[in-house]
């Protein structure tokens, strides 16, 4: 068991950029963008026909976020300048991509990567030449914890990209077109009033979203050694899974404390997936089931937990007005008390 939350953090970490691009259309936006499941693949796509070409990870992988980028800001134009609505943008977007993404893997449904040097393997064989590894796992070993994994590079390399991309976002909302993109998702006319061009923003948020999904895809690609054409299906639903627990268990606040509650999300959706795929009359084939189910979960029990703390709220104050009314201390109230 331990090895499978372990793995599911290392994902969970990789797919929370994924997120984070979600949660800038999806949240900042309010932009319903279906390309995320062509974007993915695109990403996946781009960096492993790349690699297999002889060509460096690293190149591979700035790469495919650009070409995220790309497919983004093509949804957005289709929605700004074509006047089509977002989710049929997306969806156009992404039925599209489906055949692109075949153009680009040579109309080949998979291409594996098992002998090719990914920016996995690159720094898992710096991360051997260092003895830190033998330092924690003897350190684990000593305290009596049973779970040693074979290497922390992967989750060390994880952390460091997601804490980049993180940033990155985090700064960006802050500058003055991330603060327009941000007024343009809650109110598109008040910023047009202002004299923004909110369709050159939509585009650039759009592009942005997308490029994070594309490297996410990319960093997949190469952390799995694989990429499938089919691999993108669900991926929307994923995204918007992590960004809903991460508000419901972390609650809403400032941008740090949002994409931090996002990434925290996606790790988390990972590892209850791990868990749950533990359950015997689970099959793998049950993903979206398990995703569809957590989704719902995420979205109805705060709620019901809202809605209950509300009514221990005004029983609370039933009882404490009838019991000033029977002290005869009490003044006069009305129903809007409750």
């Amino acid at each position: 068991m331990f090895t499978a939350i372990f793995g599911s953090i290392e994902l969970g970490l990789i797919y929370g950029i994924m997120a984070l691009g979600v949660y800038l259309s999806f949240r900042v936006l309010n932009f319903p963008d279906l390309t995320v499941d062509g974007s993915f693949v695109t990403g996946g796509a781009v960096a492993a026909i790349l690699i297999v070409g002889g060509y460096s990870p690293i190149v591979a992988t700035i790469a495919a976020l650009i070409a995220g980028f790309i497919a983004g800001c093509i949804t957005g134009t289709l929605h700004a300048k074509g006047k089509i609505n977002p989710l049929l943008s997306g969806i156009l977007m992404m039925i599209a991509l489906y055949s692109i993404n075949l153009r680009i893997m040579g109309n080949s449904p998979n291409i594996s990567l098992m002998n090719d040097t990914t920016i996995i393997s690159i720094f898992s064989d710096f991360w051997a030449a260092l003895p830190i590894d033998g330092w924690v796992n003897g350190a684990l070993a000593a305290v009596g914890i049973p779970f040693i994994p074979s290497t922390w590079a992967v989750l060390l390399l994880a952390i460091l990209i997601v804490v980049f991309v993180k940033a990155f976002t985090d700064y960006f909302l802050k500058t003055e077109v991330g603060l327009a993109l941000r007024a343009t998702g809650d109110n598109p006319d008040m910023i047009r009033s202002l004299s923004a061009n909110t369709d050159r923003l939509k585009i650039l948020g759009v592009g942005i979203s997308n490029s994070f999904v594309a490297l996410s895809g990319a960093i997949v690609t190469q952390y799995s050694s694989f990429v499938d054409v089919n691999m993108g299906i669900g991926m929307i639903i994923i995204g918007l899974a992590s960004v809903i627990i991460g508000e419901a268990l972390f609650g809403k606040g400032s941008v740090f404390k949002i994409t931090l509650a996002v990434i925290c999300g996606a790790v988390i959706y990972r590892m209850v997936v791990a868990l749950a795929l533990r359950v015997d009359f689970l099959e793998t084939g049950d993903m979206q089931l398990i995703t569809a189910v957590i989704v719902v979960g995420a979205l109805v029990i705060p709620k019901m937990l809202e809605n209950q703390n509300e009514r221990r709220r005004r029983s609370r104050k039933a009882r404490q007005l009838k019991q000033e009314f029977k002290g005869g201390g009490g003044s006069a109230s009305t129903k809007s008390d409750l």
